[in-house]
């Protein structure tokens, strides 16, 4: 479909169908790694009613990814409020931060802006909020105000679960720079990219999509396991319930992370 150009600029869009034509565009919906899935679920058949909103004013690709980031911290910082309110917040916040990541794309697509300082804009918002989302659940886990040395245990166990995160995010970016550094073309989206050579390392990798606790780290399945910790925490009493969760959350994020770290060196992705 051909887009309109005005004199001024990108003209916006005459209906939500042209919109999606071009800022949904196949090889977006099809990826395998970029889209969440609440993204596949739902939220790719609104976001353009967002996207058209968005058309009408003067926000730029970047300032609407600068929104993104913005709703994210809010969401790690609404796990502050004690209680179930503070975590339905959040619950709420972590799906409206994914539109709106959903939108900046769509707005680039349309305006033709797309470019690096996007990327980088998007990878700062993910990366930074899902390092938030663990110390503020660290900070409901010690029952903020600390009054003993043993509630900063639980801030400890909250930083050690951020950094894991963000490495395990990290890897995946860490092997496109090895890449470029290696004068390699750039890796498709595509599952046989990432397919471990070794037989029995793609056996425990399909075995671990029974049980995929490695996809629990993302700022939405997050701030879900907060609000069902903090729903169980009305029943059980808090702050037992937040720590239990915490206690888990941390050995099974290293697990993914050694996981994710042995998969990677298993596959093609880092071969020549």
């Amino acid at each position: 479909m051909t887009v309109a150009q005005s004199t001024d600029g990108p003209s916006r869009p005459s209906s939500i169908a042209e919109l999606r034509a071009v800022a949904q565009p196949l090889e977006v919906r099809d990826r395998r790694n970029a889209e969440h899935w609440t993204a596949s679920l739902y939220l790719r058949s609104i976001s353009p009613y967002l996207t058209w909103m968005l058309l009408k004013t003067r926000i730029s690709a970047n300032g609407v990814t600068g929104l993104m980031i913005l709703i994210g911290w809010s969401t790690a910082a609404a796990l502050l409020i004690p209680g179930i309110w503070g975590a339905l917040l959040a619950l709420v916040l972590g799906q409206l931060q994914m539109l709106v990541d959903c939108c900046d794309g769509e707005v680039a697509r349309w305006r033709r802006t797309s470019s690096p300082a996007g990327v980088f804009l998007d990878k700062v918002g993910h990366y930074t909020t899902e390092a938030f989302i663990p110390l503020a659940l660290g900070i409901r886990a010690a029952a903020y105000p600390f009054e003993t040395p043993e509630d900063f245990l639980w801030t400890t166990l909250a930083g050690l679960l951020a950094l894991f995160i963000v490495l395990n995010k990290a890897l995946n970016d860490m092997v496109h720079v090895a890449r470029a550094n290696a004068g390699l073309a750039r890796l498709a989206d595509t599952r046989g990219e990432s397919a471990p050579v070794s037989g029995r390392i793609a056996r425990l990798r399909r075995a671990a999509r029974f049980v995929p606790f490695h996809r629990l780290y993302h700022s939405v399945e997050l701030t879900m396991l907060v609000f069902v910790a903090a729903v169980i925490g009305l029943f059980a009493g808090q702050p037992v319930v937040d720590r239990v969760l915490l206690a888990t959350l941390v050995p099974l994020s290293l697990l993914a992370l050694l996981g994710h770290f042995v998969a990677i060196m298993a596959s093609r992705r880092v071969r020549s």
